[in-house]
C-alpha cells in the first residue's frame, strides 16, 4: 500500500517511516514549519527522507502557527522540566495541530496517488494531546472519507495509538531505525536536554523497552527524578 507518512524528525515518526518502508510501500514524508521553538527536527525528517530514499515535502505553516498562540512551542513561553504526564505539560499543546496537519497531509496523499496517510501518534500522548486520542483518529478518517468522496480512497495508518513509546522503540530497533539521527527535545539546544517532557520520556521508553540510547543528553540521570516523583505522588 502506497503510504505517506507525516513526519517530524523525532523518534516516533523516524521509527515509523523505516517501518512502513519496510512493510508498505513508502512514497514520501510530508513535515511542516509552522514556527515551532526550533527547527532542528526537520533536518533530521530531510535526513531520514534522503535515508530512505523516498521526497521530503516541507510545507510553510508558519502563517496559521503564528496565530495557534499559547503554547511553549510556538511562542516565548518556558518548556516545562519534569514528567510527560504532568498538567504542566499542557502549557505544549498548539491546539488543533494534528488535525491540520493530517488534513494537509490527505490532499497531499489524494494528488499524488497514495493510498493511505500514516502517523506516529501513541498511547502516551493521549494525556495531553486530545488530537492524538483514538477517538480523534477514528473521526478523522471518518471526516476525509467524506472530504475525498469520488475523487480518492486514502486511508488513516496510526499503528501505534493504542500502544507505548517503549513499543515504538522496540520496533523501531527491529527495523533498523537510526536512533541518534532522530531529534525530541523541545528546547532545541546542543543535546537532547534531558529534563524537559519529551526527552524523559524518550530515555524512560528505550529503558522500558530495553534498548540502548544512544542520545547524548545534557542532563542524563534527570529521569529518574522525574519518574520517581510521578510515581510518587
Amino acid at each position: 500500500m502506497k503510504t505517506l507518512v507525516i513526519c517530524s524528525g523525532g523518534l516516533d515518526s523516524v521509527s515509523l517511516a523505516h517501518i512502513v518502508a519496510a512493510e508498505r510501500q513508502l512514497t514520501r514524508l510530508v513535515s511542516f514549519d509552522y514556527g515551532q521553538r526550533h527547527r532542528k527536527e526537520l533536518d533530521f525528517a530531510a535526513a531520514a527522507a534522503q535515508r530512505l530514499n523516498v521526497p521530503h515535502h516541507l510545507i510553510d505553516m508558519r502563517p496559521i502557527g503564528a496565530a495557534l498562540t499559547g503554547s511553549a512551542l510556538t511562542d516565548d513561553i518556558d518548556v516545562p522540566d519534569g514528567h510527560y504526564a504532568e498538567e504542566t505539560m499542557r502549557i505544549t499543546v498548539v491546539p488543533n495541530r494534528n488535525a491540520i496537519m493530517l488534513a494537509i497531509g490527505f490532499g497531499v496523499a489524494a494528488a499524488n496517488g497514495d493510498e493511505a496517510v500514516a502517523t506516529a501518534v501513541h498511547g502516551g500522548d493521549h494525556f495531553i494531546y486530545p488530537d492524538c486520542r483514538p477517538g480523534f483518529t477514528r473521526a478523522f478518517e471518518t471526516m476525509q472519507k467524506a472530504a475525498l468522496d469520488g475523487y480518492a480512497d486514502v486511508d488513516l495508518y496510526t499503528p501505534f495509538v493504542e500502544r507505548s513509546k517503549a513499543d515504538i522503540v522496540a520496533d523501531g530497533a527491529r527495523h533498523g531505525t537510526p536512533f541518534a539521527e532522530t531529534w525530541s527535545c523541545y528546547k532545541g539546544g546542543d543535546l537532547h536536554c534531558g529534563r524537559c517532557g519529551t526527552c524523559v520520556e524518550r530515555r524512560e521508553a528505550f529503558h522500558l523497552a530495553g534498548v540502548a540510547d544512544p542520545t547524548a543528553y545534557a542532563d542524563p540521570d534527570y529521569w529518574l527524578s522525574a519518574i520517581a516523583g510521578k510515581e510518587g505522588r
